[in-house]
């Protein structure tokens, strides 16, 4: 049984993803000795990818049973209303394809949470650098994609919590 993402374990994962991206800047400007450049297409493709997964949770959040009775603004189908539950019945998304969904939830907010700590990382090791154009482009680009992966991992998060089947549900 998948156990529910704990906002700890994502802070520590964006904590090994800070160390990380902080000793990669520090890694090249030792060795290289230049700044370390982020590629903006970095950040789009994040951006991209947490775009993706808010747009699974808006598609599924209807045929999922969990969210469709959880959300403030859900329709309450009488019990006497025969069509209206069957059509709900025929439009519920498949288990297999609602564990998929549980698992791609849980793979977007922990691997959001690593990638934004790493931009994270390397946005705090460039600020002394902000200075020079490649360090302010770099860090820009930095800036852009812990954005992204931040709203990644919320995405994941909400996700995770639509695809939750409650105690009364089993």
């Amino acid at each position: 049984m998948l156990r529910r993402t704990s906002i700890v374990w994502l802070i520590v994962l964006a904590m090994v993803g800070l160390g990380a991206g902080w000793t990669l800047v520090l890694t090249v400007d030792a060795v290289a000795g230049r700044i370390l450049g982020v590629p903006l297409m970095a950040s789009i493709a994040l951006w991209v990818l947490a775009l993706g997964i808010v747009m699974w949770a808006v598609l599924s959040r209807s045929r999922l049973p969990g969210a469709a009775q959880s959300g403030s603004d859900s329709i309450r189908i009488r019990t006497d209303d025969v069509t209206a539950a069957a059509h709900q019945a025929a439009n519920r998304m498949p288990p297999i394809i609602a564990a998929r969904t549980a698992a791609l939830a849980m793979a977007a907010s922990r691997t959001g949470a690593l990638i934004g700590g790493f931009y994270l990382g390397i946005s705090l090791a460039l600020l002394g650098s902000v200075a020079t154009p490649t360090g302010a482009d770099s860090l820009t680009a930095a800036l852009v994609a812990m954005g992204a992966a931040v709203s990644m991992t919320i995405a994941g998060v909400w996700l995770e919590s639509l695809c939750r089947i409650r105690d009364d549900q089993r």
